[in-house]
């Protein structure tokens, strides 16, 4: 796998599961090809823990220990809208000035439960993706969409938002239509490990239609570690995702498109430095 250079667009490497053996599975995402990966927010009082979580991978680095590169996107998750307030707006905005980040996210709109459904909740969530679509146009970040039953609303707002910087539709569960509308407004389409899944019927007739009319410049690849994993480690990994199974989604993803898979991972890399810039300006 040393050949291979891939970017694990979303992962949450940060969070207590993987505490145990973080430096291990560094290694082995290094091992698979994963060359950099990106570490999402999702609530504000986690934001230092991805600080102190790209330090330490850091430090991997420089003890000449294999590991990915990472970098920081802090975000407010839409899925946790009750935990949020005003204040963690202004925590927001001051990590993104701290510390280098290369997007927002992850951001967006969730009426999966009924919980979210309420419209106190759901107008919250609203109220709150476009401040941080503010926030990531004033910094001109791109942003990592969060959209579970809400792609109509979540394409309204950022075309109402004139929102100008792109980004990736995390994890995508929509139909050809939407994500055609997406990669239109410059966003890339995320594709997780649910692409193992042969019954996964709808992602793959998307992916494989959006390719076929689009081009593979629309598709970038994650892992949204520690969850989505790939069918064939659900055995040995007790449903704990890691970065080295970024490669089960690109062979899952290269079968699927009979795209040879170098050439696949070589199109991927291009794709998320492109969609996420200050990528490209760290010369990686």
């Amino acid at each position: 796998m040393q050949n291979l250079k891939l970017i694990d667009t979303h992962t949450h490497f940060d969070v207590p599961a993987f505490d145990i053996d973080r430096e291990l599975q560094a290694k082995l995402a290094f091992d698979n090809g994963v060359k950099h990966l990106i570490l999402i927010g999702f609530l504000a009082k986690y934001f230092g823990q991805m600080v102190t979580c790209q330090t330490q991978i850091h430090g991997f680095i420089q003890a000449h220990k294999p590991s990915p590169i990472a970098h920081l996107a802090f975000g407010l998750h839409p899925f946790y809208i009750t935990e949020h307030d005003e204040n963690d707006l202004l925590l927001l905005e001051q990590f993104i000035k701290q510390y280098q980040s290369v997007a927002m996210g992850e951001i967006g709109l969730d009426t999966f439960s009924d919980e979210m459904k309420l419209p106190q909740n759901y107008a919250k969530q609203q109220d709150f993706f476009i401040k941080q679509l503010s926030i990531a146009t004033q910094y001109k970040l791109p942003a990592l969409l969060h959209i579970r039953k809400a792609h109509a609303d979540t394409l309204q707002i950022l075309k109402q938002q004139k929102f100008q910087h792109g980004g990736i539709a995390h994890s995508f569960s929509g139909g050809i239509q939407e994500a055609k509308a997406f990669v239109n407004l410059g966003f890339k389409i995320g594709i997780t490990g649910q692409i193992t899944n042969p019954n996964a019927k709808k992602l793959r007739t998307t992916v494989l239609e959006l390719v076929k009319t689009v081009g593979v410049d629309s598709l970038v690849i994650e892992t949204d570690c520690p969850d989505f994993t790939p069918i064939c480690c659900h055995q040995s990994h007790g449903r704990r995702n890691t970065p080295a199974n970024l490669r089960f989604v690109l062979e899952a993803l290269s079968s699927l498109l009979d795209i040879d898979k170098q050439k696949l991972a070589e199109k991927l890399w291009q794709n998320s430095i492109h969609v996420l810039p200050n990528l490209a300006k760290m010369n990686i």
